[in-house]
């Protein structure tokens, strides 16, 4: 079969059934809108950032599932702390099918400063990013209850892009609570 030079490499895609073709569509919304480096000078504007080296130990990856009834996707976290006191942190939940990479920005005194969409990969939801949306974080602190539909609203359309980002948010101020906050 011979594929148009147009269609090489872009999101469509052929799927060959004995005797017929059919010419798939795959989505391809993904989008990076900020880098490591942008997100650390959006949320803490001229600051310099120092990485902090934290693997969890099997006794806070337990105390965070149990303790605070959160799973732990990853032993080895994405830190960074700033010269002032705070700290930022990339982290990755689940969309509906594609992953969502987010920062949250801590100020020294453990509220949270902000929350950036990074990347974005999936095909609708997107309104996450928005800035009404995102700003409902700003000032909550381990102690909040971060909860979808509680003390953060939702958005049609973008359910599970919301709940998911705001449990991420709530297990990132639980690690600031359990390990970093000391």
């Amino acid at each position: 079969m011979v594929i148009p030079k147009q269609w090489r490499g872009g999101s469509l895609r052929f799927v060959s059934v004995p005797g017929i073709v059919l010419l798939v569509s795959a989505p391809g919304f993904a989008a990076t809108y900020l880098t490591v480096e942008q997100a650390q000078q959006v949320i803490f504007p001229g600051q310099n950032f120092t990485a902090v080296a934290l693997i969890l130990s099997e006794e806070n990856q337990k105390a965070l599932e149990t303790q605070y009834g959160l799973p732990v996707h990853s032993v080895k976290q994405k830190i960074w702390r700033t010269e002032q006191g705070g700290f930022f942190i990339i982290d990755k939940v689940i969309g509906k099918h594609e992953l969502i990479t987010y920062a949250v920005g801590i100020n020294p005194d453990g509220s949270i400063r902000q929350v950036e969409v990074m990347d974005y990969r999936e095909a609708y939801g997107d309104a996450i990013r928005q800035k009404r949306w995102r700003r409902q974080f700003i000032g909550k602190t381990a102690a909040s209850s971060l909860e979808l539909d509680a003390d953060i609203k939702n958005i049609s359309g973008a359910t599970l892009s919301c709940r998911h980002v705001t449990e991420g948010v709530k297990r990132i101020m639980s690690l600031y609570e359990l390990v970093l906050k000391k």
